[in-house]
């Protein structure tokens, strides 16, 4: 059976291609050499449960390795303490092979649930003790999926439950590691402590040890991927540069590289300007495959804009990062920045908070801006315009530029400026989006964007053009810009290039003008 890039569920290595992860699994081997008890919280589809999985094979060789998904109990297991201990009992029967003499038949007394019967966590734990006493190697036990359980007062008992055991051992015989793995962190987690459902935050897993291990794929483990796939099939791809390519756009994110490939490998292949391998896996077949990533619904995207409905401080902190380039702060113990972090929207870099890769940012924008179609004239205005921007089958941004200056004083022209400051990036990209909306595509470079300058780079057959939007601060800013954007075109290979300055100076002069740069022709607008 020939291998394919997977998306959904863990990766197996024999029928995936996956990235190896020998590295990370022989971190986490050294803290479980260590007897510690620790937490895997990532974000959804980062790769947790195909390194669980990776993890149970490569231990079996030296520990009893005792492998549950919590994902597999049903709600009502956890209503009360007997018909939990019941449950776990026979999950205990159904994923360990073998127990020393005595133990499987005191679980089979406490996976029968008699009605008649109130087991306690004592019952169950007096049984685990005897098995560790008498197992001939040290157990590890690992639980995927304890998100099921969080949030829950009989859940959070038996955390109570293993910290106690952990902190009398040697004297008392206790599993040698425990991993719970999920994306909400378990130290953390919500505790029920009044019939009134008041909340406050209260974990008994305070003795678990941190786990720093990075999850994501690098560059070279990308590389790597990518140079099995190239064995195989002999496309000639450039693997280093591709890689470097999937990189800057998913940061890594696990289940983001694999659909990126995929789409490359199953969709972009015998498409369009695409027939065969070799023509599919360059820079042009992974734009391709980009835009479709970015456009389509998908699990993760669900989830993601889910949670904006559910927290709406983290709705905000994401807003004012995509669209006014504002500087947060990366604090850990902020419960927005934590929640924002638990859930991948942001990531540290240099001590602030960013948008975790360039798909969830274009993903963020596109459904911010969304929200707005139906009601927004500047949306209406692209949209009934659309056929005047494309000349020779080619995208005209002058032509944007200019019809977007028209548009903006004709709409806008009353309103309050510092209102206009806070939307004014927003209001293009809408009037950008019928545009483009269905053959290209657009993307912010991550390095550019803050309060006053953001560089968009617009994707349409094939061409790039970048434009950058910025906010007027007189004519030395406006200098520098300039020379910046110049040396933008320079990465891209380009020779023109575009700025949008937004300018409430009540002096301003609004409309088009060329500026001519060494070999580099700038077209900026002002509005």
């Amino acid at each position: 059976m020939a291998k394919r890039f997977n998306v959904s569920g863990a990766c197996d290595p024999n029928r995936h291609y996956m990235v190896n992860l020998d590295s990370r699994l022989k971190a986490i081997r050294e803290m479980i050499d260590q007897g510690e008890y620790f937490t895997i919280n990532r974000a959804r589809q980062y790769g947790k449960t195909t390194t669980l999985r990776a993890l149970a094979r490569y231990l079996r060789r030296d520990y009893e390795v005792v492998s549950l998904d919590f994902q597999t109990l049903d709600a009502g297991c956890f209503q009360n303490i007997s018909a939990f201990v019941a449950a776990f009992a026979n999950e205990l029967l159904d994923n360990v092979p073998s127990f020393p003499n005595g133990i499987e038949e005191k679980l089979k007394a406490l996976g029968k649930k008699p009605i008649e019967q109130n087991y306690s966590l004592q019952d169950l734990f007096r049984v685990l003790k005897m098995w560790c006493q008498k197992a001939d190697r040290k157990i590890v036990l690992l639980i995927d999926e304890v998100d099921t359980a969080t949030n829950n007062q009989v859940f959070l008992d038996f955390l109570a439950q293993l910290r106690a055991y952990y902190l009398k051992r040697p004297e008392v015989a206790a599993f040698w590691s425990v991993i719970l793995a999920g994306v909400y962190d378990v130290r953390s987690i919500k505790r029920k402590i009044r019939p009134d459902e008041e909340h406050k935050m209260n974990s008994p897993w305070n003795i678990a040890a941190d786990f720093d291990i990075d999850m994501s794929f690098s560059t070279e483990d990308i590389k790597n991927m990518l140079a099995q796939y190239e064995n195989d099939y002999h496309t000639g791809m450039d693997i280093q540069k591709l890689s470097e390519l999937i990189y800057s756009y998913t940061s890594g994110y696990p289940v983001l590289v694999s659909r990126i490939c995929k789409l490359m490998d199953e969709k972009i292949v015998g498409s369009g300007e695409f027939p065969g391998k070799n023509s599919a896996w360059t820079k042009e077949g992974f734009y391709e495959a980009e835009k479709r990533l970015v456009k389509e619904d998908n699990p993760l995207y669900e989830s993601l804009m889910g949670k904006l409905e559910t927290y709406p401080e983290l709705r905000t902190v994401v807003y004012e990062l995509l669209f006014n380039g504002k500087s947060i702060p990366y604090v850990a113990t902020n419960s927005y920045i934590k929640d924002a972090a638990m859930f991948g929207f942001i990531r540290n870099e240099n001590e602030r908070a960013v948008i975790s890769n360039r798909i969830f940012e274009a993903v963020l924008y596109n459904n911010f801006i969304a929200e707005e179609f139906v009601t927004s004239r500047m949306y209406d205005a692209g949209e009934r315009e659309r056929n005047y921007f494309f000349v020779g089958g080619h995208l005209d941004i002058r032509r944007i530029l200019e019809k977007f200056i028209e548009t903006f004083e004709e709409l806008y022209s009353q309103e309050d400026d510092r209102f206009l400051e806070n939307v004014g990036r927003k209001y293009f990209l809408l009037f950008l989006k019928p545009i483009i909306n269905g053959v290209g595509n657009y993307s912010i470079e991550p390095q550019t964007r803050n309060s006053e300058r953001m560089d968009l780079v617009i994707f349409y057959k094939g061409e790039q053009n970048v434009l950058e939007l910025k906010l007027w601060r007189g004519n030395a800013y406006n200098q520098r810009g300039e020379a910046q954007l110049s040396g933008y075109l320079d990465y891209f290979h380009l020779k023109k290039g575009y700025m949008l300055s937004f300018n409430f100076n009540k002096k301003k002069t609004t409309g088009i003008q060329e500026i001519v740069l060494g070999d580099k022709l700038l077209i900026e607008a002002v509005v």
